[in-house]
């Protein structure tokens, strides 16, 4: 149905007329239709893929289950939506009394408003529908216009029915440098809870994200798939209740336990987004889509391609002095690389900061070590023609340090409690619910970059969890608030940043992958996958995000043998093969590395810059799951327009006379002929189908065959394989 129709169809609704009062939002390939009778109930008739004109027509007066379920009309069912008015009712009784639809910035919007039959308190059930992508927003907008405050207990974003069968859920789950670890489960009656009450961070153990197979166990390019996506940086709750219906209900949005909110005469309350996508062409097909959307939409500046970079902290750590930032600039350079950030350590006046004990808040930079400042550091990244970027940690302090000794009132804490430090035992978090913390926070981030206008790339870390319920600032009938208000105050922050400084490189790096969400992204370039830079656990790690985020916003490095955080020794050729899946860096000194080994990288960087597009704005086709333990992973990227394509394959377990399963493409164009170029080659002599010449249809029917090791002298044989393989299209 053509994009006109349908706006047609939902302006003819919106001036009062019907067509049996149903709304049909569209994208390329799915329809979600509602039915929203004026005076009636909301109520779902269809999620999936795209409707015909007939088939819409077929559906007129059928319904699944009410779109935004309100508590107090049916008690013993999950809720949506809870509150309770000024004279202790805690019951809702919602009907349509209006929709409204726009159509702008590349999606169509429609609002369902619902009033409560009693009270002056009313809901907008909204969706957004893109254009050109296939995911539909969903949110509400909670508006009290009574006199007295409404208290909401429960204040879900939105609310799926999902048709039961054989269902699987999969979702991510993990902790500190083991993020993302994917867990898939048949959906069984009950009740299943995935949340978070971190407070600063969201998804170090588990993610607002969740996939949802209808056709049984979960395939990567097969099966009919829903994705869901909470946009939220703060505490979050997904629910999937299975009761004794026909139906699993999800339910998403922010966790309400401990922030009960109370609603203001005249005010409204906007839950964050939930971003729903449907593929018939499994989890794999739900990834494109979530991927697609975000290099658009969601993801600052999400179609530009990103520097190859070399961040200090694994090879200094808080070392930091100036002819070692120099030489750490010259080394990348010439390898070729494009970007260098200087982490943690370089700032600290009365306290320096030597260790993770002191000195968060004071941002002077200390001239013991770094005689003459950011600014003789940005004229030695220009004269090694590399950009240059800095560590910074934003939203916290120490104990130890100067802000502290200033502001102790600025901290978040319970009231009358002595403070609850975290990380090196002195650490706090700063409170984002008082304005002059926001203040505080913009002015750093606008006096770097007022002072040193060459800055390109912040790593903005956030190293600590909320361990201790309370706000200086909110009254103490607010107190409630603090987590909400805690993120408010973070995303206008954020906001102001932004429309300072659009084109500014930033990254969320919250001890490791804790903000690895579409709550924080649009105003972040990318975020730090994982502390842990163990290239074999990488593989699992940047799979599991693979689901949901896009390689352009996975930072993904080259680090040092034995690893510093497994203490596994894992050969280079490997390490550089993992991180080239993602955006590519490097965590390393380079003064340590052999000319070999340099040798090595600038090969590999030099290949990366010709494979980045693909990578880094091509779709993502997983192919062997390490997950499946069968002793491999495979992805690959094909560019939209299949003209070029990078196929990865990644040993995983290693044993004599061992028999791996050969890997079938997918993605390419059947009737288009690729040439094979293998990148990072490290062997002796090239593989068998070096530089010959498939069809697409014979790649994802049959795929290639790899040897399982290496074919190198005797002396450099080790356990480790893996492959990185360019396809480029050519004439038949």
């Amino acid at each position: 149905m053509k994009k006109n129709l349908i706006l047609a169809l939902c302006l003819l609704l919106a001036g009062g007329l019907s067509a049996q009062d149903l709304i049909h939002l569209s994208t390329p390939h799915t329809s979600l239709v509602l039915s929203a009778p004026e005076g009636g109930r909301l109520r779902y008739v269809y999620y999936g893929t795209k409707l015909t004109h007939t088939d819409l027509k077929a559906l007129e007066g059928t319904s699944i289950a009410d779109a935004y379920p309100e508590y107090g009309s049916s008690c013993p069912a999950e809720a949506a939506l809870a509150v309770t008015q000024a004279d202790g009712n805690m019951s809702l009784q919602l009907e349509v009394e209006r929709v409204a639809t726009t159509d702008s910035d590349g999606a169509q919007e429609v609002a369902i408003r619902l009033r409560d039959t009693v009270y002056p308190f009313s809901v907008a059930v909204c969706y957004r529908a893109y254009h050109d992508v296939d995911i539909i927003e969903c949110w509400t907008e909670l508006t009290n216009s009574g006199k007295k405050p409404v208290t909401l207990r429960q204040f879900a974003s939105a609310y799926l029915p999902v048709r039961r069968g054989d269902v699987w859920v999969s979702h991510l789950h993990g902790s500190w440098a083991n993020e993302a670890n994917l867990v898939q489960e048949p959906l069984k009656p009950g009740m299943l809870v995935i949340d978070n009450k971190d407070g600063v961070r969201n998804s170090h153990t588990d993610h607002a994200e969740v996939m949802l197979s209808l056709d049984g166990r979960p395939q990567e390019n097969a099966g009919r798939t829903i994705g869901a996506a909470l946009c939220y940086a703060g505490n979050y709750k997904l629910r999937i209740d299975t009761h004794d219906g026909e139906y699993h209900n999800f339910f998403a949005g922010i966790n309400e336990e401990n922030s009960q909110y109370v609603l203001e005469r005249n005010e409204t309350f906007c839950t964050p987004e939930l971003a729903l996508t449907y593929s018939s062409e499994g989890l794999s097909g739900a990834s494109r889509n979530f991927h697609r959307w975000a290099r658009q939409y969601k993801l600052a500046n999400g179609t530009k391609l990103r520097k190859i970079l070399l961040n200090s902290w694994e090879g200094v750590y808080f070392d930091i002095t100036e002819e070692g930032m120099d030489q750490m600039m010259q080394d990348i350079a010439g390898m070729g690389g494009e970007l260098f950030v200087m982490d943690d350590g370089w700032f600290g006046a009365k306290y320096p900061r030597n260790k993770d004990t002191s000195s968060l808040g004071d941002w002077v930079v200390d001239t013991r070590k770094l005689p003459h400042g950011i600014s003789g550091l940005l004229a030695n990244a220009k004269k090694h023609g590399i950009g240059f970027g800095l560590w910074i940690e934003p939203e916290m302090t120490n104990t130890t340090s100067e802000l502290y000794e200033k502001h102790p009132d600025w901290i978040v804490n319970a009231p009358q409690r002595d403070p609850v430090t975290g990380r090196g035992g002195t650490q706090l978090v700063l409170d984002l619910s008082n304005p002059e913390v926001q203040d505080f926070v913009f002015n750093l981030v606008d006096t770097l970059m007022s002072n040193y206008p060459g800055l390109e790339y912040l790593k903005w870390d956030a190293n600590m969890s909320i361990p201790s319920h309370g706000s200086g600032y909110l009254p103490a009938d607010r107190q409630s608030h603090l987590y909400i208000d805690y993120h408010r105050g973070l995303e206008q922050v954020m906001k102001r940043i932004r429309a300072k400084y659009p084109d500014l490189t930033i990254q969320a790096c919250a001890s490791g992958g804790g903000r690895a969400n579409y709550g924080v992204l649009p105003w972040f370039d990318e975020f730090w996958v994982s502390d842990n830079t163990d290239a074999l656990q990488r593989v699992y790690m940047q799979w599991g995000t693979s689901l949901f985020f896009p390689a352009v916003a996975m930072a993904s490095h080259i680090s040092a043998a034995p690893n510093h955080q497994t203490f596994r020794t894992i050969p280079l050729k490997y390490r550089i093969d993992v991180a080239m899946s993602g955006r590519l860096g490097m965590e390393i000194q380079p003064k340590n590395m052999t000319d070999e080994e340099k040798n090595l990288c600038r090969k590999a960087i030099g290949e990366y810059k010709q494979i980045r597009p693909v990578v880094q704005q091509g779709d993502i086709y997983r192919l062997l799951s390490p997950y499946d333990k069968l002793g491999a992973a495979s992805l690959m990227y094909v560019s939209p327009e299949k003209d070029k394509a990078v196929f990865y394959w990644w040993k995983t377990e290693h044993f004599v006379n061992q028999h791996l399963p050969r890997v079938p493409m997918a993605g390419l164009h059947p009737d288009k002929c690729y040439r094979v170029h293998e990148l990072n080659r490290i062997d002796n002599k090239p593989l068998d189908c070096e530089g010959k010449v498939y069809t697409g249809a014979y790649l994802m029917a049959n795929g290639l065959e790899l040897p399982y090791n290496h074919v190198v002298d005797y002396h450099k044989q080790n356990d480790y394989a893996s492959r990185v393989l360019y396809l480029e299209e050519v004439e038949r």
